[in-house]
């Protein structure tokens, strides 16, 4: 007669039950020792600069993308603040459109406060998605993000009214990234940064493929990036309710890469218009400085370009009351 043992169905269930706990702890674990990493080894990112920064109050908050940069690589920033007594923090990032940086001040606004913005506008953050939507669900960008519940919320409401792909807020919840990053024991250093101090030989070749970056969707959010613009216009409108005033440039490039751009013309026509309609100011500077001498790579200064741009301009801009 076979014998048969019943099998305790609690026992086996409290089992399964320590098993998913140890698995929970184990992975709470990881996501601790990856955001502790993420503190740690912060320098570039946005967010993190917000959450480190040093004063409540700021003169200036520079926004754009990486063209912007520059103006804070290997100590620039505090040149600044010293040759003008006053207090300014660079949120920039590469490769970041208006939606990037509205969510970015918007984080910026929840604990700090800033007399001006300075947003630094390239014509192709505002023609398409990758610079913007997929930013915000960029896994190497997400990667380098502190963990915050604000942000999280902020993040979950772009999801819902922006367009952000859910996985996002999934990823940046779970830190997905942050736990699967091979580069997480290196400093958060922008490969620009690195190259400061070059002086870069002009190269059409390099001129076409760098261009042919940063306009993946040349044409699909329009000439003019009137989507886009939009977004630009809820940056401006969101800095006023908050007592700042905001001035857009366009950043100096060289007139070999300059002249590569996709229809300027008609963009900065739009541009114009959506920062006048708004009580904003704006600068065109892309043609004052044409020297390769004066940059690191095709289109980016180098750090004697950082130097002859804030002296002969920035610096006036950054004194002035109204720009």
């Amino acid at each position: 007669m076979e014998c048969i043992i019943p099998i305790n169905t609690d026992l086996r269930t409290a089992t399964a039950m320590r098993f998913v706990v140890i698995g929970l702890l184990l992975y709470a674990l990881l996501f601790a020792g990856s955001e502790w990493l993420v503190r740690r080894n912060g320098h570039m990112n946005p967010i993190h600069k917000i959450e480190t920064a040093q004063s409540v109050d700021y003169d200036w908050v520079i926004l754009g993308a990486s063209h912007a940069m520059p103006l804070d690589f290997d100590g620039f920033n505090e040149v600044m603040q010293a040759a003008t007594g006053l207090r300014i923090l660079n949120l920039a990032g590469p490769g970041t459109g208006p939606l990037y940086n509205r969510f970015v001040l918007e984080h910026f606004f929840r604990s700090h406060r800033a007399s001006h913005i300075l947003y630094v506008a390239d014509a192709f953050a505002f023609r398409s998605p990758q610079w913007n939507e997929e930013r915000l669900s960029d896994p190497k960008l997400l990667a380098k993000t502190p963990f915050s519940a604000a942000v999280a919320a902020s993040l979950a409401r772009y999801v819902l009214q922006k367009g952000v792909d859910p996985r996002a807020l999934l990823d940046y919840a779970t830190g997905f990234s942050k736990i699967n990053n091979r580069d997480r024991f290196r400093p958060d250093v922008w490969e620009g940064e690195a190259t400061f101090d070059r002086v870069f030989k002009p190269s059409a070749t390099a001129d076409r493929k760098r261009v042919d970056y940063l306009y993946p969707d040349a044409g699909e959010e329009g000439a003019s990036g009137t989507r886009y613009l939009g977004e630009l216009a809820e940056l401006i409108g969101f800095a006023r309710d908050r007592g700042a005033d905001v001035t857009v440039i366009k950043p100096p490039l060289p007139s070999r890469f300059r002249k590569l751009l996709i229809d300027e013309a008609e963009f900065d026509g739009g541009l114009t218009s959506v920062v006048a309609s708004n009580g904003a100011s704006i600068l065109d500077l892309s043609e004052t400085m044409d020297d390769p001498r004066f940059y690191a790579d095709t289109d980016h200064l180098n750090r004697a370009g950082a130097a002859e741009f804030f002296q002969q301009h920035l610096r006036g801009i950054l004194l002035s009351d109204t720009p």
